[in-house]
């Protein structure tokens, strides 16, 4: 798998590419932020022009899939359109859950308030569905599955916030900006509080896995991307000392930053 320090290919053909990006990307022009990095101007260097067919939250890390020829676009374009598309994303939330499983169809209108973020609006906003699974407590965190139907902007973070249960270190949508620090949950912890780095200290959300059909082919495909370095130290982390964990052990492939 090719690295950089923005991307990882997890594939690649005539017709297709998927990344594993990092958090803090964009995925295409943003109007509030026209120059911040991109992973599709950066990609090009080496693929040459991309075609978006969805999007991702640039704090977000994880699978990215763009098309190479516009008959690619076409194809996948619409398999996102009728909802055809898997996806499921990992979560860290801070607190712990009552529910096992949760379903959440609540109507979102994108760029709802003065902070650009996306608000439940049952008179304005579009249909918008994600099923929560609560894998179970580790010390003040939870892990969340989550596999969104929709493709609202923020639709996840959103969907949380209703629940009383927001993402960790989420800017926008949670109040608790404490990055994650394993004096926070390790009993005996030895080392220096004052100067602890943090494990880790953005959105603590992933896009690890995606299922497509092939635009050429149609063959049904599915790809999952390894957690990020600071995810990764998370996981390693809270499976060890609460034996929760969102992935198996033998299928986690740490990326490098």
């Amino acid at each position: 798998m090719k690295k950089n320090n923005d991307y990882s290919v997890i594939y690649s053909d005539d017709d297709i590419v998927v990344f594993n990006k990092r958090s803090g990307l964009l995925i295409a022009a943003d109007r509030y932020d026209p120059d911040a990095p991109r992973l599709d101007v950066v990609a090009e260097k080496e693929f040459g022009k991309l075609f978006a067919v969805h999007r991702i939250d640039k704090d977000t890390s994880g699978l990215v899939i763009y098309a190479k020829n516009a008959e690619a676009h076409k194809s996948l374009s619409k398999q996102f359109e009728e909802r055809s598309v898997e996806k499921t994303y990992h979560c860290l939330v801070n607190g712990h859950p009552t529910w096992d499983n949760l379903k959440v169809s609540l109507p979102l209108q994108p760029d709802g308030d003065d902070r650009h973020r996306t608000v439940v609006n049952k008179r304005f906003g579009k249909p918008s569905k994600t099923d929560f699974e609560n894998l179970g407590n580790c010390g003040p965190f939870s892990w969340i599955i989550a596999h969104p139907h929709t493709g609202r902007t923020h639709q996840i973070r959103a969907h949380l916030q209703t629940t009383g249960f927001p993402i960790v270190c989420d800017p926008l949508y949670s109040g608790n900006q404490h990055p994650v620090l394993l004096s926070d949950f390790k009993r005996k912890y030895n080392g220096d509080t004052l100067n602890e780095r943090p494990l880790l200290n953005r959105l603590a959300l992933h896009a690890y896995s995606i299922s497509i059909n092939h635009p050429k082919t149609n063959e049904r495909m599915s790809f999952n991307a390894p957690y990020p370095r600071d995810m990764e130290a998370v996981r390693k982390q809270l499976a060890k000392l609460f034996k929760v964990n969102p992935i198996k052990d033998s299928d986690s492939n740490n990326e490098e930053d």
